[in-house]
């Protein structure tokens, strides 16, 4: 077994004023990598500007991040970075600006890399990284993990560098102003980290102590997302609690086949993340469950759920139908077979192509 997560971890209310500190250990001229307009409206942008302001360090904006970003996006703001002479990178946001600013930290860097050689590893370190999240999923904030988009192969996937932000400067308050809908698809994707390490093949005690409690967390506010009331601060703080622990359990063992097979589906159907994701967890329990029902029933149980179909109806509940045709669906099935089977290496058991092509069918509603 092996443990290890280096990143300093804050988790409280007014985060960045408390630990303001911390923002002027890791350099002297800071690139912050963001959205284009939450970041603004939460007060998040507010509250990093000011603190450096406050510490007289000179920082540039890059606020051009879009919903799962691009090589081409990455490559833009490492060039603002570079001009800028940017010596280290703080992200505020979601999932999106956190994984950007790590392969964007890494590119400034390395001024000789271009886009397309992020997906090839070699011996090189990113600039330090600052994470402020400000959605309640992908607990980007304690893992090394970056997934962007590449346009030319119409999909998603990780760049093969562990770039852990050397801080994560963590606040509920930031989730007050976030839409219903972010809320949703973001806890799903907590929601499915923490299933998805709870039985992947890389999981044991140390890693199961995170992905339990994450379930647990989950088990407790699963009523939240969904409810039409708005979220209090208290309600708030442990959306955000779900998402970093849950983060804390695939920094150690990874995510699973919902989230490989969520790349390309996100890609062609423009789901959001978390519930493209969400799409494949029942029908992933129901075949993992074949093998391992015990450890299937212990996951629900820490959710709150008699049985599996419970949870479906939760799940589908919360994210609504997704429609393909059956064309689709072959298609999906024989692509992830054929790009991404080595995230087949992840589920514990042997699975063939009809248990590949079941999740899927499960998981879509077809016309």
């Amino acid at each position: 077994m092996q443990f290890y997560i280096p990143t300093k971890v804050f988790i409280e209310e007014d985060c960045v004023a408390r630990h303001k500190n911390i923002l002027s250990q890791y350099g002297k001229r800071a690139l912050i990598v963001t959205g284009r307009h939450s970041s603004r409206v939460n007060g998040s942008l507010d509250d990093v500007t000011g603190a450096l302001e406050e510490a007289s360090i000179p920082y540039d904006i890059f606020s051009e991040v879009e919903e799962n970003p691009s090589v081409e996006t990455i490559e833009k703001a490492a060039d603002l970075g570079k001009k800028f002479q940017a010596d280290f990178v703080i992200g505020i946001g979601g999932g999106s600006p956190l994984d950007a600013s790590k392969a964007i930290a890494l590119m400034i860097n390395n001024p000789e890399l271009t886009g397309q050689d992020l997906r090839i590893k070699k011996d090189l370190q990113a600039l330090p990284v600052i994470a402020v999240p400000t959605t309640c999923g992908t607990g980007s904030e304690v893992t090394g993990v970056s997934v962007l988009t590449y346009h030319k192969e119409k999909t998603k996937g990780s760049i093969p560098y562990r770039i852990y932000p050397e801080a994560a400067l963590v606040d509920g308050k930031y989730l007050l102003a976030a839409k219903k809908s972010i809320i949703v698809s973001t806890s799903i994707d907590a929601l499915a980290h923490s299933l998805e390490s709870f039985l992947h093949a890389k999981a044991d005690s140390y890693n199961r102590m995170f992905s339990s409690y994450g379930l647990k967390l989950w088990g407790q506010i699963k009523d939240l997302p969904a409810s039409p009331d708005p979220l209090n601060p208290e309600a708030a703080r442990q959306l955000m609690m779900v998402s970093t622990v849950a983060g804390m359990a695939i920094a150690h063992t990874g995510t699973s086949l919902p989230h490989a097979m969520s790349y390309r589906v996100t890609y062609k159907l423009g789901l959001p993340h978390g519930r493209a994701c969400g799409l494949f967890l029942a029908a992933y329990l129901r075949e993992y469950a074949k093998n391992n029902a015990d450890l299937v029933d212990q996951a629900l149980s820490l959710l709150g759920f008699n049985d599996l179909a419970s949870f479906d109806s939760c799940l589908r509940a919360l994210m609504g139908p997704v429609s393909i045709t059956e064309d689709d669906l072959i298609s999906f099935t024989d692509t992830f077979l054929e790009k991404d089977s080595s995230k087949l290496g992840t589920y514990p058991f042997p699975i063939d192509r009809s248990a590949v092509e079941e999740i899927f069918r499960s998981s879509f509603t077809l016309v």
